[in-house]
């Protein structure tokens, strides 16, 4: 079911500022910064070996980013785990009891299926779950 961690999710409140620590600091690259007004947030892409993290700046003061932020502060978000087949494994958790925040898959920033495990049924860890379509590969915005 479960393949590897394919990204860590960090809300920051100014992506310029944290790249100064993942990029001069740590010496992380950024394969991509998108800006994203469906989830009212910018999201910085840093690989790092077969995963990545991702970095997320919220924009508007309804979003999901703005309102963590506004709870908990700057931190890890979300830990992202890559499935073989999400609606199976949607399927098998729902079955286990656990409590999804999204019971059928949407498309996320780069065409992936995804849906999360609600924090209530993960001892307070927000789960993401992604599935990439068979053409695609975790980094395949590397090469562009």
């Amino acid at each position: 079911m479960i393949k590897r961690i394919d990204h860590i999710g960090i809300v920051v409140k100014d992506i310029k500022e944290a790249l100064k620590v993942y990029q001069q600091a740590l010496g992380l690259g950024v394969t991509e910064i998108q800006e994203r007004p469906d989830l009212g947030a910018t999201i910085a892409f840093l690989p790092i070996g077969e995963s990545e993290i991702e970095l997320v700046q919220p924009v508007t003061i309804d979003s999901d980013a703005a309102k963590f932020s506004e709870k908990r502060g700057e931190g890890i978000h979300h830990i992202c785990l890559e499935v073989d087949d999400i609606e199976k494994a949607l399927a098998d958790l729902r079955k286990k009891g656990l409590q999804l925040i999204d019971e059928v898959p949407r498309t996320g920033p780069r065409g992936e299926r995804l849906a999360f495990i609600h924090p209530k049924s993960a001892h307070g860890v927000l789960i993401e779950l992604y599935e990439y379509r068979e053409s695609e590969t975790a980094h395949d915005s590397d090469s562009q």
